[in-house]
């Protein structure tokens, strides 16, 4: 029993050492900030919102409450069940707008993207930028939190005191 569930929790440590390596490791949107998100996104139904890195998948069923078609991507195995786990307790409504992928985002085409929401380590935004601009359709949306996309200029930045500063960019 007890090499066994040695197992597992290496195995889990071991997923938030490589999500920290490919992108950030799990830190959560404050709640606040989600609702600050929102009103930056301003989601139109039916429109796709893409979470790179979603974490316990709060800000996807968000965004599907807010009328979105709502996809994270998560490679830390934690996380990733805890936000299975988050949306079995959402209405059929919702549940039928997410999906939780257990897949690198690197590796995962974004062309059908019209918002996309980015929580990464500052050394990996210019590699985003790159993939941004490769897969995006023209007036996608790209949210930054707490660190901005270098060399691009936001359409918005809501800042307020003692907050993470959020940007808006439009591809």
């Amino acid at each position: 029993m007890f090499p066994l569930l040695f197992l597992i929790v290496f195995i889990i440590l071991l997923t938030f050492a490589y999500a920290g390596f490919r992108g950030a490791p799990w830190v959560p949107t404050k709640s606040h900030d989600v609702e600050r998100l929102l009103k930056l996104a301003h989601i139109k139904p039916g429109q796709h919102f893409v979470d790179l890195g979603c974490g316990d998948g709060r800000l996807v069923i968000a965004a599907a409450e807010a009328g979105a078609s709502a996809t994270g991507y998560e490679i830390s195995l934690f996380p990733f069940i805890l936000a299975h786990i988050h949306g079995l307790f959402q209405p059929s409504e919702i549940r039928k707008r997410t999906a939780i992928r257990y897949r690198d985002f690197w590796n995962t085409s974004l062309e059908d993207a019209d918002i996309v929401y980015t929580f990464l380590m500052p050394d990996k935004m210019e590699k985003l930028k790159a993939k941004l601009k490769k897969e995006l359709k023209p007036n996608s949306k790209v949210i930054a939190y707490v660190w901005p996309i270098p060399g691009w200029t936001p359409v918005k930045k809501d800042s307020e005191e003692h907050h993470y500063s959020i940007y808006l960019y439009e591809v």
